[in-house]
């Protein structure tokens, strides 16, 4: 029993330590919020049309940034679906091999129907031990959370959540919104800021929270300004963070533009198709989370295309997905509409066209 209460009290203080960073940041926008609503607005602005227009755009800007806050840290990641997880007979077969190439042997076999084009540096099949699963594309197990995570970008200790599939566009408008929440008390407060180093204010409590709210939100702006845009690079170049660090190994080869569409559909892949949706933290991204189009999609010589293949019907909830070999779900063959040479249906007719010319130019070199 005690090795077993020990583990507990371990596990208490780990979640009290990972939640610090949260509270951290739940106290400073609490007093921003005090700072700039009371102190500022309230307090030392005089004139009554200022004072409205102040407080109507800070309001916005407030509750979109806690908004995408909330979303980002309490919206669960997406694990992988039951279709790659091995069955218990499997995981005894798989145990009872010695040999890696005969566990490679098997993985092989489980994953051949499953929509995978990634493999290991090494070229096998990417197989995580500690959840027993055949890994997505783009899935990576997270040692924080222990749990494999659907296009894991990063584990953020600043929202105590892993960032992924599930959650990347509440991590991005989380951003971007806090980026613009401190801009706009930065450039509001500037003036009553100055007048503050000018003795234009009277001796008061409201310098203290003005002057400090200005340098914060100053300082914050700076670093979130930077994380904001190498994110939009990311979305811009259909990576994540690991990715972009390592580039995902497909069979032929490490590809950092593996899963890249363009700009329009990289974009759209993490904030949907409805543009109404684009700024509201409402999830709207395409696709499941374990299959992507990619520009690659034909690439791999174990999967053969064919003709015939269409995406998988509707099903009901409780249902289990069924992974014909290769084929993109409807969400992701939308964005893929504008580029035949990326479907298995136009690969089969360019060899229908190449092997058709093969022949003729065989005729005329005999005649």
């Amino acid at each position: 029993m005690a090795p077993s209460g020990s583990r507990s009290i371990k596990r208490s203080c780990q979640t009290v330590l990972y939640w610090i960073p949260v509270i951290f940041i739940t106290i400073i926008v609490a007093w921003s919020y005090y700072a700039y609503v009371v102190q500022l607005c309230i307090e030392s602005i005089d004139n009554i049309g200022e004072k409205i227009v102040y407080l109507l755009a800070y309001h916005v800007a407030f509750i979109l940034f806690t908004w995408a806050y909330w979303q980002t840290i309490f919206t669960k990641p997406m694990n992988p679906m039951k279709e790659f997880h091995l069955s218990y007979s499997d995981k005894e077969l798989l145990e009872r091999e010695d040999r890696g190439e005969s566990q490679q042997e098997i993985l092989r076999r489980l994953a051949k129907d499953l929509p995978i084009y990634t493999r290991t540096m090494s070229g096998a099949i990417r197989f995580c031990d500690r959840c027993q699963l055949v890994k997505p594309d783009r899935c990576h197990h997270c040692s924080v959370c222990d749990k494999c995570i659907l296009k894991m970008d990063h584990h953020c200790p600043w929202v105590n959540n892993c960032v992924g599939f599930s959650n990347y566009k509440f991590f991005m408008l989380f951003l971007a919104y806090s980026l613009l929440y401190c801009l706009f008390i930065t450039a509001t407060d500037l003036q009553y800021f100055i007048k503050f180093w000018i003795d234009g204010l009277p001796d008061s409590q409201a310098k203290f929270h003005i002057m400090f709210l200005f340098f914060a939100a100053s300082m914050f702006s700076v670093s979130l300004a930077s994380l904001f845009v190498y994110h939009c690079w990311l979305v811009c170049k259909n990576r994540s963070t690991l990715e972009a660090f390592r580039a995902p190994p497909f069979r032929h080869g490490a590809d950092k533009n593996g899963f890249s569409l363009g700009l329009s559909k990289n974009f759209r892949q993490v904030f949907g198709d409805e543009i109404r949706y684009w700024p509201l933290p409402v999830f709207s991204s395409l696709g499941d989370g374990c299959s992507f189009p990619t520009c690659l999609v034909n690439q791999d010589p174990e999967q053969p295309t064919s003709s015939g293949h269409n995406p998988p019907p509707n099903k009901t909830v409780g249902e289990s997905h069924q992974f014909p070999i290769k084929t993109l779900r409807e969400s992701q063959s939308r964005l893929l509409n504008s580029a035949p040479s990326w479907t298995e249906n136009g690969a089969a007719e360019d060899k229908e066209r190449l092997g058709t010319s093969n022949i003729e130019m065989a005729l005329e070199n005999e005649t």
